[in-house]
């Protein structure tokens, strides 16, 4: 019978004995690949963190590099009589052009549609027959030309039509009708109001077949010369409200550029004092300097945590017990330092500021920036030249940003934007490391294949030995039993 494993025929662990052989010849090489895809997947990870931070910072000097932005005006109203958690009688907005000014305001009217009500004992149920004859009713609505018509049937009744105008194909610009129930001698009411506002936007209804039971429901007659006079009119009105004295009248609830490039919009009237006299609003409208302060902030604690995450990548170990940063060295990361640094710095002409000294903004001793909250120089703290450029320097401040050729933003924008973007330096590079993680990958292929032809190299080399060691062990123990047998 053959031998049908290794050793067996021997007696010898040479199964044990291919197998450290493999594993000496394995490890080294084995560690050398592990320890270099580790060191990839650190180096790619590490650049992934870095391209979102850059990310993140390039999306926030986004708004500081567009001069719009950073102009903007911010209209304030105050309502003597509402308290701070309510709208009051109407809110204000200010585009960018706006002139600053103050302005005292009140709301002596809303805008409001046109209302139509049926006589009194017109009909005394929603079940009464409007009309025994077929014909057609059209909604109109004075200035605009919006009109629909509704087909009246033979036998219709009130309740009939008040569903047929309601879901009416054409009726998109707000006619509802309704149906109220005096529960007196007045009987039932058809009641139709209109959303449209404004004077000379009243609804009226054309009796378009001039049938006389339609009367008691249309305004006017075919040709819609005659008046009939059975219904109720309730005229449509625009929005009153008084600036300065000056009165001023509005379609809809929205005042447009009545006080130029500035809106507001009314909610309810204005309240009135002990005589009678309508209480004003104050409307302030400025800089938004808030707002604008707040884009600076931001932009200073998005550069700083762009710094730190620089740092912590190209840090060294200050000991063996601490490891280096997972970029430590990198030139491409100490260049985008102090790239970023170098634009902070520089001097912008087109701005009477200059620098992002003159509003505050300086350096610390870890090379981050802040607004200090302390005069260290005699200059005034950090706060206090912002507050300073904000109040007398508005619009310099977005020239000191978001000029053209020299604005701050737009140079760190575009400077992030050769790493960050698709094809851009960093992408570029973090691309180049996982293409050699796949060639890695490809490597280890082939040293796969490399130990397991070692391995059956071994394994043939050792079975013939086994074998041949087999042989003699057999040779042996023949010529010693022919030898005893000698000496028996």
């Amino acid at each position: 019978m053959g031998i049908q494993s290794i050793g067996v025929g021997s007696g010898l662990d040479l199964s044990g004995l291919v197998q450290q052989l493999l594993e000496a010849e394995r490890k080294p090489k084995q560690d050398r690949l592990d320890a270099r895809e580790e060191n990839l997947e650190t180096v790619i990870s590490a650049i992934g963190s870095l391209k979102s931070k850059m990310d993140d910072f390039q999306a926030s000097v986004k708004d500081l590099r567009d001069s719009t932005n950073l102009q903007s005006r911010k209209a304030v109203v105050t309502h003597p009589d509402v308290a701070e958690d309510e709208s009051g009688p109407f809110t204000a907005e200010a585009s960018n052009s706006a002139t600053q000014g103050s302005y005292k305001i009140y709301v002596e009217e809303l805008a409001s549609g046109s209302r139509l009500q049926t006589a009194n004992a017109a009909f005394s149920s929603s079940s009464d027959v409007i009309s025994s004859s077929a014909g057609s009713l059209t909604f109109k609505i004075g200035s605009t030309g919006d009109s629909f018509s509704v087909a009246v049937t033979a036998g219709m009744t009130l309740s009939q039509l008040r569903s047929a105008v309601n879901s009416a194909t054409g009726n998109d610009f707000g006619i509802n009708a309704s149906l109220v129930d005096t529960g007196t001698a007045n009987g039932t009411k058809l009641v139709f109001t209109s959303e449209t506002t404004g004077t000379g936007n009243d609804l009226s209804i054309v009796n378009d077949n001039d049938i006389a039971e339609l009367e008691q429901i249309a305004t006017v007659d075919s040709t819609e010369v005659t008046t009939y006079g059975n219904v109720s009119i309730q005229s449509a009105t625009n929005a009153k409200a008084n600036i300065d004295g000056i009165d001023v009248e509005s379609e809809t609830n929205e005042f447009e550029n009545v006080i130029q490039n500035v809106s507001f919009e009314v909610f309810e009237k204005s309240s009135k004092d002990s005589v009678g006299d309508f209480i004003p609003s104050t409307l302030e409208v400025g800089y938004d300097k808030d707002g604008l302060k707040n884009k600076i902030t931001d932009f200073v604690d998005n550069y700083n945590a762009i710094q730190d995450e620089l740092a912590s990548l190209t840090k060294y170990g200050i000991s063996e017990l601490e490891d280096d940063g997972a970029l430590a060295g990198d030139y491409m990361v100490r260049g985008i330092q102090s790239g970023l640094s170098s634009i902070i710095t520089e001097n912008v002409s087109a701005s009477a500021l200059g620098s992002l000294f003159q509003i505050g903004i300086s350096f610390d001793d870890d090379g981050k920036l802040e607004i200090s909250e302390t005069d260290e120089f005699g200059f005034g703290s950090g706060q206090d030249l912002l507050d300073d450029a904000l109040e007398d320097n508005f619009d310099d401040i977005a020239s000191l940003f978001s000029d053209d050729d020299e604005g701050i933003a737009n140079k760190l924008y575009d400077y992030v934007y050769e790493y960050t973007t698709f094809g851009g330096l960093l992408r570029t590079r973090e691309q180049s490391f996982k293409d050699e993680k796949d060639l890695l990958s490809d490597e280890r292929e082939r040293f796969e294949l490399r130990m397991a032809d070692y391995e059956q190299l071994l394994r043939d080399k050792y079975i013939n030995l086994d074998l041949t060691v087999a042989k003699l062990q057999r040779t042996g123990n023949a010529l010693n039993a022919s030898l005893a047998s000698a000496f028996l």
